[in-house]
């Protein structure tokens, strides 16, 4: 750790109007983000998916047949992870594409508002995925998946475009404390439309799609707000592509040189690198919670929705704690902290007996704590790394390495699961990703790094 902190920081701008806009993008995307990708969506699909393999299946019996895609036979039960998989290592050479042409356009808000309404109609539409229809359902949810990630990749270059690097911390962790709060809001709507559908003369399959169909009006509702809040905003512009290779075939060729120019920036890779490996343990931790909940501590799974609901709110109030703690120690110490709290999380969770409610929302707490933190101020630290306008291109190489590896702790959780039958070892097996994660950014020479990307050195680091 060889960066030293400034202790007397200039002055902060006043919040602008155009931060205060590009905040509610967190706002909406996150609704379908937590509804459909991370609660609805696994269960509704699987379950749509099953009927169709098995019709007459009886209650509490599994399903053994399996389905037929593209002549591949599929169980319905790993249905859903397979179109995850697909849609992550499309979204690899996709999302690259996406960043170069961005960096190249004049409005990048419009291509920002065209993906985040294509994934918002593809999530409304999902309202349609009924009886035994599974094939619309993996189309619609790889469509939204491609989109999220294009329109992700945009909006966290603009980033650079409306906030100072003194700002960047706060702004970043307030983003992520605003989605927090809109994807909980709506998932606990949602929650208590599950509870009470039968009073509301629904069933329980015309609840789930209603809230399916809620998430994406959400998203494309309050996707207008970052729209018309930044369509002024353009900043600076990559160097333009050959005029005889177009833009897209331009971008591919920029693709190349970006990878090589990645080199030169020897602490720009590093924290990549790191980045890599301590997300992917925070999100194979958050994917896998639910299923450690009930099937190694033994809660029903209204207690596990109801603990991932306080979660979702406690992260809110963490990406503000933890935005202030960065401001006074700097956000790359922070994060190290943060990382020192994950692995003493996922210690713990190791021990915490069944049924033990009390450790299990203790647990939650500090994920909860930790969680926006650990993100909001990584995107950030990143955003000081890269040069000047290639923001969105190198922001892609933030989005696509993080999808596009974002199965190897999945991958190893369910290796170490097969081999010890028990999620307690699957779950503690994920400490070696904070642990190395944690050692490649204490490496990093943060100062060094933002000087070689030709960026100004915030006061406080």
């Amino acid at each position: 750790m060889t960066d030293d902190v400034v202790t007397a920081p200039s002055p902060a701008r006043r919040e602008t109007r155009e931060q205060r806009a590009w905040y509610f993008y967190d706002w909406a995307n996150s609704a379908y983000v937590t509804t459909t990708a991370t609660v609805l969506m696994a269960p509704y699909l699987t379950s749509v998916a099953t009927a169709a393999a098995c019709p007459n299946l009886p209650d509490g019996e599994r399903c053994t047949a399996t389905l037929s895609l593209l002549g591949i036979p599929i169980s319905p039960g790993s249905l859903f992870a397979y179109t995850a998989t697909v849609s992550t290592l499309v979204s690899v050479l996709v999302l690259i594409v996406v960043g170069g042409i961005a960096d190249r356009s004049r409005r990048p808000t419009r291509m920002l508002a065209g993906f985040a309404w294509l994934g918002a109609v593809a999530a409304a539409a999902m309202f349609f995925v009924a009886g035994t229809n599974w094939q619309l359902g993996v189309l619609l949810l790889i469509i939204a998946n491609l989109a999220l990630g294009s329109s992700l990749v945009i909006y966290d270059s603009l980033l650079v475009r409306i906030a100072s690097p003194d700002e960047r911390d706060r702004v970043s962790s307030k983003g992520w404390g605003f989605g927090y709060l809109g994807g909980g809001i709506l998932l606990a709507l949602n929650f208590a439309l599950d509870l009470f559908h039968s009073n509301l003369g629904l069933d329980r399959e015309m609840s789930t799609r209603i809230s399916l169909l809620s998430a994406g009006l959400w998203w494309g509702f309050f996707t207008l707000i970052p729209v018309l809040g930044l369509r002024h905003v353009g900043g600076t512009l990559a160097p333009p592509v050959q005029k005889s290779r177009g833009v897209v075939g331009g971008s591919f060729a920029q693709l190349v040189d970006t990878f090589k120019e990645l080199r030169l920036f020897p602490q720009t890779m590093l924290f990549l690198l790191a980045y890599l490996f301590f997300n992917d343990g925070i999100q194979t931790v958050i994917g896998n919670s639910s299923l450690y909940g009930i099937e190694e501590l033994q809660f029903s799974q209204s207690t596990v929705l109801g603990v991932f609901l306080f979660v979702q709110f406690v992260a809110f109030g963490g990406t503000a704690l933890f935005g202030r703690v960065a401001a006074r120690i700097g956000a790359w110490r922070t994060v190290l902290v943060c990382l020192a709290i994950w692995t003493v999380i996922v210690v713990v969770a190791f021990f915490v007996p069944a049924k033990s409610l009390v450790l299990f929302v203790a647990l939650a707490l500090f994920i909860g704590l930790v969680l926006g933190g650990s993100q909001a101020l990584s995107r950030s630290l990143y955003s000081q790394l890269i040069p000047r306008g290639r923001e969105a291109e190198f922001f892609s190489l933030y989005q696509a390495m993080e999808r596009g590896t974002s199965w190897f702790g999945t991958l190893t959780f369910g290796l170490v699961y097969q081999f010890t039958h028990s999620y307690r070892w699957a779950i503690v097996a994920l400490v070696v990703f904070f642990v190395v994660g944690g050692l490649l950014l204490s490496r990093v020479r943060m100062r060094e790094g933002i000087e070689a990307a030709g960026n100004e050195v915030p006061a406080v680091i």
